[in-house]
């Protein structure tokens, strides 16, 4: 009796995460019976952190976070899948990239990762709530709202962190410039950062302390009093029709300093471990995945919020949620790539809690700004 061969992957806990690859994968083995991909799933939390060498010698596909580009490239944990796709799949994955998404997986010419998945802060409004003539454009007006208490955004640590990188980024705060001589910032654009981070902060309910990013859609898809978020990573899920109590409108998210606010990539990549023992069908099935066609079908259609282009471009992946796509493509390609360093990913776990407490009133922006560089020249010698 014939048997399939059998790939594990693991992924993480969402509708855009799941069942977007689930639904992939499914066709896939109705095409090619002779492969079979089970998927897991990790928490949201788990996929932020957990280190990928512990995934890698259990899993042959892993969906991951492109920091951990600097990691794979220095510890060979995945396969540098340049070395395993055809140039021109290649060419077309890059050329076709949403933002610096294609760009971000890749770390020395080590290309970790495709991405299968692209996001970057948007802004979400409630369309029964707020017409879309009177959306804020400006970080101002965005005061102006939360004065009204009808603004909630994301104010776990994580996120505070990402706000604080692309109100820098925005800012031309020489943020990560090795110029700043051991500091994450330029000391008098930080700071300035930091006081209208607290600002925003101090107009927003206390529960935003506590919102990740799925909660700042669940919130406002059923809120009284809510109807607008300035950023936040996007779902297009909740663009969609019966996914929640209310449909959210995304739109790009507001400028400041004069520009497009520079939200933090986002997104995951799919990526081979180098421990796989089928080398040749995982590539086969990247390939599938990855493809135009399927990401401007199958996978979005199942719930992914997909990493080509053409599916951002496609007018029914558009048609079914609320232009999501095309409204907030410029938000994605003005989107800052995050340092990538091997100890990287030591700050970014670190940082947040500190601007945690210092949005909350339990830190001075200079101690805030003091703890940072202490944790920037931390990292790099964990590296």
């Amino acid at each position: 009796m014939y048997m399939a061969t059998t790939l594990r992957g693991i992924t993480w806990n969402h509708s855009r995460g799941f069942t977007s690859i689930v639904g992939v994968t499914q066709r896939y083995a109705e095409l090619h019976p002779e492969t079979d991909v089970v998927w897991e799933k990790r928490s949201l939390s788990e996929f932020e952190s957990k280190p990928i060498q512990e995934l890698a010698g259990t899993y042959d596909f892993l969906v991951i976070d492109h920091p951990w580009a600097g990691f794979a490239a220095k510890h060979n944990v995945l396969l540098p899948l340049n070395e395993y796709l055809p140039a021109e799949f290649l060419a077309n994955q890059r050329e076709n990239s949403v933002g610096k998404s294609f760009e971000s997986y890749n770390f020395d010419g080590f290309q970790s990762a495709l991405p299968i998945d692209a996001a970057s802060p948007v802004a979400l409004s409630r369309p029964d709530k707020i017409g879309t003539e009177d959306l804020p454009e400006t970080f101002d007006e965005v005061l102006e709202l939360a004065k009204q208490g009808k603004v909630i955004y994301a104010a776990t640590p994580t996120y505070l962190l990402m706000d604080f990188y692309g109100m820098c980024a925005t800012a031309d705060a020489g943020l990560f410039d090795p110029a700043n001589e051991g500091h994450v910032v330029d000391r008098e654009h930080g700071l300035a950062v930091l006081e209208d981070m607290r600002e925003l902060a101090s107009l927003c309910p206390a529960k935003v302390f506590s919102l990740n990013t799925i909660d700042v859609h669940e919130e406002l898809a059923k809120s009284d009093t809510a109807a607008y978020c300035p950023w936040v990573y996007g779902y297009v899920n909740y663009s969609r029709r019966g996914y929640a109590t209310h449909r959210l409108k995304a739109t790009n998210v507001p400028l400041y300093h004069g520009g497009i606010l520079q939200g933090v990539l986002g997104g995951t990549g799919l990526a081979v471990s180098s421990g796989t023992k089928h080398v040749e069908e995982a590539i086969d099935f990247v390939r599938y995945a990855l493809s135009p066609e399927v990401q401007s079908t199958l996978y979005t259609d199942n719930g992914g919020q997909p990493g080509h282009r053409a599916a951002w471009l496609d007018d029914e992946c558009n048609r079914t949620t609320l232009d999501f796509f095309r409204d907030t493509l410029d938000s994605l390609d003005a989107a800052y790539l995050r340092p990538r360093y091997s100890g990287y990913l030591y700050f970014q776990d670190n940082a947040g809690p500190v601007l945690h407490e210092f949005v909350q009133g339990k830190l001075t922006a200079t101690q805030a700004l003091d703890k940072l560089d202490e944790i920037f020249v931390t990292s790099h010698a964990k590296a």
